[in-house]
């Protein structure tokens, strides 16, 4: 199975007010993200990372990727430098790319970190998945949650564990539907 997900920030604090995600501190929630990783990902499926999955870490980085199910795939974000400079942590993954595209069950999927105004095959059924703005809604978000086949892979779209195509799918149009209703 071929899982996603984007923007862990595993390590700040300010991301559980900016995001409001439901965790007391950021130990709660690196424990939080690991245990719904895990309850979901085998061993033996392949899950893409679209960035920024650290943020001020102080930890054994290696420690914390190793500590997840699947095969690791990162799709390289804005935060993600410190990361690329640690080999041990670099060495969990199966790949590191800017762009990654991939067929998912035979779906062409196109993934960045950053949302993609136009992307590869766009007009001929690929899916594009980003990161990066987190729940906010802008003239860019705006944008994009008009383009077919454009999908949030961030962790607070996606109940903070790595999703399926489909899930996203899902989960992208309720939240979309919130931010076009202004909710």
């Amino acid at each position: 199975m071929i899982f996603y997900t984007s923007d862990l920030h595993i390590g700040h604090k300010n991301a559980i007010r900016f995001d409001s995600r439901p965790f007391a501190d950021v130990e709660e929630m690196e424990r939080e993200i690991i245990r719904r990783w895990n309850n979901k990902v085998s061993l033996s499926d392949d899950v893409y990372i679209l960035g920024d999955v650290f943020y001020n870490y102080k930890k054994d980085k290696s420690e914390f990727l190793k500590s997840l199910n699947g095969r690791l795939h990162l799709v390289v974000g804005n935060h993600d430098f410190d990361l690329l400079k640690d080999a041990e942590a670099m060495s969990c993954f199966v790949s590191a790319e800017q762009i990654e595209q991939i067929v998912d069950n035979g779906r062409q999927v196109i993934m960045c970190h950053f949302p993609i105004i136009s992307w590869n095959k766009k007009h001929r059924g690929t899916y594009h998945l980003y990161g990066h703005v987190h729940k906010k809604i802008d003239e860019d978000t705006l944008f994009m949650i008009k383009q077919e086949r454009a999908f949030n892979a961030g962790c607070m779209i996606n109940n903070y564990e790595p999703c399926s195509l489909n899930e996203i799918i899902k989960n992208n149009g309720v939240f979309n539907n919130s931010a076009l209703n202004g909710e």
